[in-house]
């Protein structure tokens, strides 16, 4: 079953903020591109979901932990219904688990008394299913130790946050009905280097749609997707974003805010590196770019009308944390000195004592070479030359080439010099000079290293501390990214705003066109739909094969579906109402795992429209019955049909297509007014039939099956013995094989037995014509007389 997430936080937790000293900055700029680039990105490790659900008394709590934001979902103790199927039992945890977890966002200076009314503003602790579902889900992530197996024992799984979700308002879609109505569809990726893992977006509709600029903002359309729901104020809200934006005077700013969201990075996962330390001069170098975008999209957001919520939000949570992180790490890291050194390093004037080591380490060369001078005048005058060299964590070194008459160990001895070590020709010593700069100087490389790490250290501190606003930045980003997405499609497809009315059942649709079709045809022919009220629920649509029925019943479908998602559909108006479920029987998925035939898998299909929808249901039925018997088919079909039928108002809204005529002239569906009969229109021009692809009142007369015989390139004598063998059939006249195709096969066996006969060899004295004649040619002479 999808869940339905709704956007929720963890706001910043109180406590000093203590560290790097904050400062008024200007404005930060985004650093340069470097070697290895900004933009470039880890790959990122499939995500995994682990989940807690607790049953109890009818009521469900539940908790998960997801791996790609770090990030522990939970939902409020909510009532079971009859479609969900879980355990009755589950583990048994403590309150004081929740209360004693060691959580990032919250400062460590906070008295057990100040964490506990901080997590009461989080976590609704009256629930107690809730809490025990975390609670036990807590305890299975500190015993599988989920992404920290590698760690130190002590180190704990990240937790960045906490978000609430509930199950109320969604609308039921299975898989078979994403997959028939091409709202997803993966296929095989073209390049050799991904066929292992590639996939891609085929033709469908997410691929579409999907003009996101961030990854983030692609997962959020996705996920949309998989939980259409019937919340009319969720679904307003997001329609109020994308008619903004389809306003030509607001083009620019919608250009304008794509560009900014392409900068939008995986903050989560660059959170989850710091909590564990494992930060890379990438991760500041992305983290910085994101921040300095977010602000750009504040800035934007707050010129926009505030009556929109989402500019509304972002304006007023995208706070100056962002621009005290910003200025934080434009101030204190040195880009361009940590991609060349390949590690984290800070600018000038942040530490004296670095610079000052720094310094140093700068000059080295120049007092190195002087010391190596005066060595040189205490050596033998055999050795031609020599330097002193810094190596880290080892020290200052004299340096000497390995001259000829050095050839066993004790050559190497130099009196006044420790022999140390012989690396490519190239002798080492320690001297009363080298240990004097070890004295002096030190380990340079290695004190400023440590330096710039308990920096970087602090820093992280400072950014951790506000990892409630990051996350909450990358959430309201993410929307605004799909919204503008779907504003862009709207714009360049001519889509128009759908409107609920929760006052009617079913949808209302003028001139709807199907999303894809509309695409790949020269022209698309639209078409309307009402099935709204307690008239026509069932409608029974007829009409020739390639007429258009199979790409009307996903056109109602798809329209349907987009605007439970909150977008603009393809028709000049939509009215949709009260929808709870969409149900489908169009295509058979047929599987080998499943070992089931197309007919059962087709029943399957139908079944489960039949025993789960409801008045608020759209069903769609393409076909059904064409698997097994006509007769048994028809049958099946009318049954099912007289079922919904029966439930009167309570009938779901049904478009069925079929070619199962009979079903009309034999009268085999009741008459009254939830039965409605469409067609598509036709016309026959002498031998050819035109198709007009309009849906209009009436039934068809035949299905013109050798119409489309002729156009799918059968041969013209095919045909012709198709329409006599249908009109025998009609007539109830017995079928005889025709004179012509009998004459055709006693001419060939004739051919066949002369040739044989023209083979012998009549002067061989052992040929016996007897056996040719009672071997050959009386076998063959009941099919040549």
């Amino acid at each position: 079953m999808a869940f339905r997430a709704t956007p929720g936080r963890t706001p910043p937790g109180p406590g000093p903020r203590s560290g790097i000293p904050s400062a008024s900055f200007p404005s930060p700029q985004p650093p340069m591109a470097g070697p290895g680039g900004i933009e470039e990105e880890d790959e990122e490790e499939p995500a995994e979901i682990h989940l807690c659900v607790l049953w109890s008394s009818g009521y469900l709590g539940i908790a998960y932990y997801d791996t790609s934001d770090s990030t522990i979902h939970f939902m409020p103790d909510a009532p079971d219904h009859e479609s969900l199927k879980l355990l009755q039992r589950g583990p048994e945890i403590s309150k004081q688990r929740l209360l004693s977890g060691n959580y990032s966002f919250i400062s460590d200076s906070m008295t057990a008394t100040e964490k506990i009314l901080f997590l009461s503003s989080i976590i609704p602790f009256d629930c107690v299913l809730t809490v025990r579902a975390l609670g036990g889900l807590l305890k299975f992530l500190s015993r599988r130790r989920i992404g920290v197996e590698l760690e130190d024992y002590d180190v704990g799984v990240p937790i960045l946050g906490f978000k609430k979700f509930v199950l109320t308002h969604l609308v039921s879609i299975d898989q078979d009905t994403y997959s028939v109505l091409q709202i997803f569809k993966s296929e095989s990726h073209p390049s050799v280097y991904k066929v292992a893992s590639g996939l891609k977006e085929g033709l469908s509709l997410f691929g579409i749609l999907n003009r996101c600029r961030c990854k983030w903002g692609q997962k959020l359309l996705r996920l949309w997707f998989t939980r259409p729901t019937r919340e009319l104020r969720e679904l307003n809200s997001r329609l109020d974003v994308i008619q903004f934006f389809l306003m030509p005077q607001n083009l620019d700013m919608a250009q304008m805010l794509h560009r900014l969201l392409s900068h939008i990075k995986n903050v989560p996962l660059i959170l989850k590196r710091m909590k564990l330390s494992h930060t890379k001069v990438s991760d500041w170098q992305v983290l910085y770019k994101t921040v300095y975008s977010a602000l750009g999209l504040r800035d934007a957001c707050r010129s926009l009308p505030q009556s929109i919520q989402l500019f509304q939000d972002i304006a007023q949570e995208f706070s100056d944390d962002l621009h005290h992180i910003a200025s934080l790490i434009g101030k204190v890291v040195d880009f361009e000195e940590s991609l060349a050194e390949n590690r984290f390093t800070v600018l000038p004037n942040i530490d004296p004592d670095i610079d000052a080591k720094k310094r140093r380490l700068i000059g080295l060369p120049s007092f190195l070479t002087e010391v190596a001078q005066k060595e040189l005048e205490n050596l033998d005058s055999r050795i031609p030359s020599c330097s002193v060299i810094y190596i880290p964590l080892i020290g200052f070194l004299l340096s000497i080439p390995r001259l000829p008459f050095m050839v066993e160990a004790s050559d190497f001895e130099i009196e006044g010099l420790d022999f140390m070590f012989l690396s490519e020709d190239k002798l080492h010593y320690r001297s009363a000079r080298t240990k004097e700069l070890d004295t002096l100087l030190g380990d340079l490389h290695c004190e400023i290293r440590d330096q710039e790490t308990l920096l970087m250290y602090q820093l992280q501190c400072q950014v951790l501390a506000r990892a409630s606003v990051l996350t909450r930045v990358l959430d309201l980003a993410s929307r605004l990214d799909v919204l503008l997405a779907l504003a862009s499609a709207a714009r360049d497809y001519g889509y128009s705003r759908p409107h609920y009315s929760p006052c009617i059942h079913g949808v209302r649709i003028r001139n709807g066109r199907h999303p894809l079709m509309e695409l790949c045809a020269r022209t698309f022919v639209p078409n309307s739909t009402d099935c709204g009220g307690d008239q026509g629920r069932v409608k029974v649509i007829t009409g020739p094969n390639s007429s258009g029925k199979s790409i009307y019943l996903k056109q109602v479908g798809l329209i349907t579906f987009m605007a439970l998602v909150g977008s603009f559909v393809p028709a000049e108006e939509a009215e949709i109402g009260v929808i709870d479920a969409i149900f489908t029987r169009i295509h058979s998925c047929e599987s080998i795992s499943l070992g089931l035939s197309t007919f059962m898998i087709d029943l399957n299909q139908v079944a489960k429209a039949v025993n789960n929808a409801t008045e608020h249901s759209l069903v769609l039925i393409d076909e059904f019955g064409k698997g097994t018997n006509s007769v048994d088919g028809l049958a099946l079909l009318a049954a099912v049909l007289r079922h919904w039928l029966a439930l009167g108002p309570s009938c779901p809204h049904v478009f069925v297509a079929t070619n199962f005529l009979s079903l009309v002239q034999l009268q085999l569906l009741p008459q009254g007014p939830l039965v409605q009969y469409l067609t598509m229109e036709t016309c026959e021009d002498g031998e050819d039939l035109v198709f007009f692809y309009q849906l209009c009142q009436g039934v068809a007369s035949a299905s013109h099956a050798s119409h489309t015989a002729a156009q799918a390139g059968l041969p013209d004598p095919l045909i012709a013995r198709g329409k006599e063998v249908s009109d025998l059939i009609r007539s109830g006249k017995p079928i005889k094989a025709t004179n012509e195709l009998l004459r055709r096969n006693q001419m060939e066996n004739c051919q066949a037995l002369v040739d044989t006969f023209l083979k012998l060899d009549l002067e061989d004295p052992t040929l016996d014509l007897d056996i040719f004649i009672s071997q050959e040619v009386l076998p063959a002479a009941p099919t040549i007389l």
